[in-house]
């Protein structure tokens, strides 16, 4: 955090920008980390915290875009880049692919939660094109404008004290995933339910 804070005191605005962009490439920078750090140097005066969340969203939003369009434009054949393969495997990518089988254009809103699999989903959704780029965006912006402002503001409300922020990441983690959690449980009993249903009306 402490390194993220000083680079992007130096380059401002677009610093947080060009971070976010190559987190939506799969970067193991964290993303809530990257937000926060934003948020922080707003509460410290180099920025103004509202413009932060804008150029923050806009950021989240052009790496996701980029990887649908990577997929769309490639296909399978995005595996053959040897950075592409480091973050998404075959095996990977027919997991992402058995998930849209099962729960359908809601794992774009979950994959804005999920670090680990957010750009092979994300690329998957290009691949298959199973989803059109303004879906996409819509449902990408929907999930990205529940979790940006929280942490954003989180930091510069936060500001000097790195202790308390990070105990507050860690909450905010920790409840993103029960909700979501919660959230699989309950589709997963739709899905059963759905597909009982229709097996008793053909029996």
């Amino acid at each position: 955090m402490d390194i993220l804070i000083d680079f992007f005191i130096n380059y401002g605005y677009l610093a947080v920008l060009f971070v976010l962009i190559i987190c939506g490439f799969g970067v193991p920078i964290p993303e809530d980390i990257t937000l926060v750090s934003g948020g922080i140097i707003a509460g410290l005066g180099y920025a103004n915290p509202h413009i932060m969340v804008f150029v923050s969203m806009f950021g989240v939003l052009a790496g996701d875009s980029v990887m649908y369009w990577l997929g769309r434009i490639y296909g399978v054949r995005i595996l053959r880049f040897r950075p592409i393969r480091k973050i998404m495997t075959l095996q990977r990518l027919r997991m992402v692919r058995d998930k849209f089988e099962q729960y359908g254009n809601r794992v774009l809103f979950v994959a804005r939660f999920l670090p680990g699999l957010r750009a092979p989903i994300y690329t998957v959704s290009g691949i298959t094109r199973r989803v059109s780029y303004p879906r996409f965006i819509f449902l990408d912006f929907l999930a990205a404008i529940i979790s940006v402002p929280i942490w954003v503001y989180l930091g510069y409300h936060g500001g000097n004290n790195h202790e308390w922020i990070e105990a507050q990441i860690r909450k905010g983690q920790m409840g993103i995933y029960a909700v979501l959690a919660v959230v699989v449980i309950f589709v997963g009993w739709k899905v059963y339910k759905s597909k009982k249903v229709k097996a008793d009306k053909t029996n």
